[in-house]
């Protein structure tokens, strides 16, 4: 089994997505719209991105615009950070700067150690789990710091009253929320091969690789990956909390919206 699906075997796939309808009818959970919006959504998104990778696989592709495409992404995924947790003042610069260090890290190790070669064939692809799961640690982050902040408030203006500059006074705060937004990461990494067999590596078994060859790129994987989640929430709880403090070391107005609407 080389792992290749057809056009009738994704249609087929659907099966669950039409059972899945039919529990919502059933049961009137009314989430008949957004599955179809996501089925949609889905399909048309990753047939584009697949026709744009066969491109930039290309041997013949000039390997920058890999690079141009993981740049975008970050874009993408600064805004994205900046839609769903806006709470933050000045969100949108941190995240860019966060998810910029810690996609430059992740491929940096990867790519600068040789554990995989610089290619069309691997840049994207192994941005977009580097990427994504920043994205996600540095949702968590920013919602968190903002919460824990808030909600330690009095505790905090009581210690800038003793006199204790801003870095001090909330550097108790900042370490619960890096541990907020990076154990999600460490648990998952605990679980692997027990609880979880992940995507690339069971995709590469489907692919008819040997599933010792398969196991090794996808512990290099999620091991920058970890690193790549930690250099992101350690930077946004760094430059974030900067923003919520004055230069006179006062605590800032908490915005209190929570929006995050996709």
């Amino acid at each position: 089994m080389k792992g290749d699906v057809g056009w009738w075997g994704l249609a087929a796939s659907l099966v669950m997505i039409a059972a899945v309808a039919i529990l919502s009818f059933r049961q009137k959970l009314r989430l008949e719209k957004d599955l179809a919006v996501a089925v949609v959504r889905s399909l048309s998104q990753m047939l584009l991105v697949g026709l744009a990778l066969g491109l930039i696989v290309d041997p013949d592709t000039w390997i920058g615009w890999s690079f141009v495409w993981v740049a975008a992404m970050v874009a993408f995924a600064s805004f994205t950070i900046a839609r769903r947790a806006p709470m933050l003042p000045g969100v949108l610069p941190v995240a860019a700067i966060a998810l910029s260090a810690g996609a430059t890290a992740g491929l940096g190790v990867l790519f600068a150690l040789q554990i995989f070669p610089v290619s069309g064939r691997t840049v994207v692809p192994v941005a977009g789990m580097v990427i994504g799961n920043s994205l996600a640690a540095g949702v968590l982050t920013v919602r968190r710091l903002v919460e824990a902040i808030g909600e330690r408030q009095a505790e905090l203006e009581a210690r800038l009253a003793l006199g204790l500059p801003w870095q001090r006074a909330v550097r108790p705060t900042v370490r619960q929320v890096l541990r907020t937004g990076i154990a999600p990461d460490v648990e998952r990494l605990k679980a692997l091969g027990i609880v979880v067999l992940p995507g690339a590596m069971t995709g590469l078994i489907l692919a008819g690789v040997d599933p010792l060859d398969a196991v090794r790129v996808q512990l290099a994987l999620l091991y920058v990956i970890l690193g790549a989640v930690t250099t992101t929430a350690t930077t946004i709880a760094l430059l974030g909390t900067r923003r919520l403090f004055t230069a006179d070391h006062r605590l800032v107005p908490l915005s209190r919206s929570t929006a995050d609407e996709d």
